[in-house]
Formats: C-alpha cells, sequence, structure tokens
C-alpha cells in the first residue's frame, strides 16, 4: 500500500488502527502526547518503529495517543508546512512557490487542525534533505531529522479539537521537492557584504518568539539559531535576544544551557561571517547553519 492509499484508509480508521496500517504500508510511527505534537517515548521521532507487535503495544498502552510519522528518508516521505498563524499564512509563498514550477510532483495535501497544510513528496534515500524553517515565509520543510503528525490525530484548538485530514490526493507522477531551491526561492538572503540586515527585512521579535515556543522535537535547536541569527543581524545584543526568545525556546522544552549555548553561537556566526568559524563552532554546525545562504 502506498502513502496515499494509507491515508485514504485514514479515513475510516480509528487512531490505533491507522497506526497499524501505517506500519503494515512499510510506514515507521511513534506515538505522541493525545492532542498535541509532542513524542511520548524517551527518544521522539528514533523510536519511530515497523514492528506491529510494537506499535500495537503503544496504543494499547495510550489509546488515544496521536500518531508521529518521521520524515526524510526513515518514511520515505518529506513535508513542505504551510503554517496558519492568528496574523499571517503561508499559502501565498507556497503558491508563488508552485508558479515557479518548485513543488510540482506532490503525492498528497493533509490539512492540518490549525487550517495549515501538510504537502507530501516522495524522499529520496540516497538524498536526505534536512529540515529548516522559513519564519517570514511562513513555510517549514520537515526531512531528515524532523516528523510530523498524522491522520487521524486530532488537536487541541483555541476553539476545540480538530483532526488531522486527508485534503486531496495528486495524479500527477510523484517526484522529490528540491528543499534548497524551494527555500532560496521563498526565504531569499541578501549577498553578504559585512553589513547587518537593512530595517526593511527586520523581523519582528515577538513573531519570532512565538514561532520559536511551537517548535517540536528534532527542529528546535536549529530553530532557536536561525531566530537568534536574524535577530542579531538586526542589532540585537546577545543579551537582549535571550530575553527575547529565551522564555520560548523553554516553553518548546530546551534547558537553559542549551539555549545560552546556541543564542551565544548564533550570535558570533551572525556578525563574524567568517568560514573558518563554521569548522571551529561545533553548536553551529550542530544546527546545519539555518541562517545561513
Amino acid at each position: 500500500m502506498s502513502v496515499p492509499e494509507v491515508l485514504v484508509a485514514t479515513n475510516r480508521l480509528s487512531v490505533p488502527d491507522a497506526a497499524l496500517e501505517f506500519v503494515r504500508a512499510g510506514i515507521p510511527v511513534f506515538p505522541c502526547v493525545p492532542e498535541g505534537k509532542h513524542p511520548l517515548t524517551s527518544a521522539g521521532f528514533h523510536d519511530a518503529s515497523l514492528d506491529v507487535d510494537q506499535v500495537q503495544a503503544w496504543w494499547t498502552r495510550w489509546p488515544a495517543a496521536n500518531i508521529g510519522m518521521p520524515t526524510g528518508s526513515t518514511s520515505g516521505v518529506d513535508v513542505v508546512d504551510i503554517d496558519v498563524t492568528k496574523t499571517d499564512v503561508g499559502f501565498a509563498a507556497f503558491e508563488r512557490a508552485s508558479t515557479a514550477g518548485l513543488v510540482d510532483g506532490e503525492l498528497a495535501r493533509v490539512r492540518t487542525p490549525s487550517g495549515g497544510m501538510h504537502v507530501y513528496f516522495v524522499a529520496i534515500a540516497d538524498r536526505p534533505q534536512r529540515c529548516w524553517q522559513a519564519a517570514a515565509a511562513h513555510i517549514d520543510f520537515r526531512g531528515d531529522g524532523g516528523y510530523v503528525v498524522v491522520p487521524p490525530s486530532t488537536l487541541a484548538t483555541d476553539t476545540g479539537r480538530a483532526s488531522y485530514r486527508l485534503y486531496s490526493l495528486s495524479t500527477a507522477d510523484p517526484k522529490p521537492v528540491d528543499a534548497v531551491a524551494l527555500r532560496r526561492f521563498i526565504d531569499p538572503r541578501p549577498p553578504r557584504t559585512g553589513t547587518r540586515a537593512t530595517s526593511a527585512r527586520a523581523p519582528e521579535p515577538s513573531r519570532l518568539a512565538q514561532w520559536v515556543s511551537n517548535l517540536q522535537e528534532g527542529e528546535r535547536n536549529s530553530g532557536l539559531f536561525w531566530a537568534a541569527c536574524r535577530l542579531v543581524e538586526t542589532g540585537l545584543a546577545p543579551a537582549d535576544v535571550e530575553a527575547v526568545l529565551g522564555p520560548s525556546a523553554q516553553t518548546a522544552g530546551l534547558d537553559e544551557r542549551e539555549i545560552l549555548a546556541t543564542i551565544t553561537s548564533a550570535s558570533r556566526r551572525a556578525t563574524a561571517g567568517a568560514q573558518a568559524f563554521d569548522r571551529a563552532d561545533p553548536v553551529a554546525r550542530r544546527n546545519d547553519l539555518p541562517c545561513l545562504s
């Protein structure tokens, strides 16, 4: 059974039965908290399993658990996540990318409880693509090192409970998305000239803080690093960046030591602009330097 066929089947299945359907289709899954996104197991998406007995045991223990699916080469699925917030949406940026031919060949679309969209693409095992976030465009990419919650899971929202549900299937031939090209298109970076970002590109600190607070396991360090880079580029001192983003990073699940190390690394990297630092700073390397072009 293919990924689209499994998504169709979720329309008529309970969450525990859907979890087994994903496994039988060769797609590993793991349990997340009921009506939430955070993993219930200690290693999170790294615990994702294809073992039917293990999956049955998880949902016997936690029958209301949501279903998490690791993205990238582990599942064979990459996901472009179109975000919706109270003030902004990412659909306009995605449509521009579609017009440019950068997101052709999707497998399916899943409507998220917030009103956003997960667009599924086939992942290529020998060409892993790492996760990234483009906060200004309200588009995230979930590839290797990330995960998504899948239908028929539910989330608690401001207006009640809502489900992930299949929105559409594509009739086009599936093909992978070029995540690097997509990011460059929707989140272009100005040439590095040794000067700080112009005020026209200055991000709104409160918006970045809200975005950081919603980061999931597997993207929290890289997301905080990216957001901190953006704020440092506007001229904020590291202490001010920590004041803006620190509480949100704690809400997302990072401890104070990780937050300080990541913000310090972002501050150095955003102000240095030297290739030598790439080789010298382990925190920046760990976070895949998401604020660089």
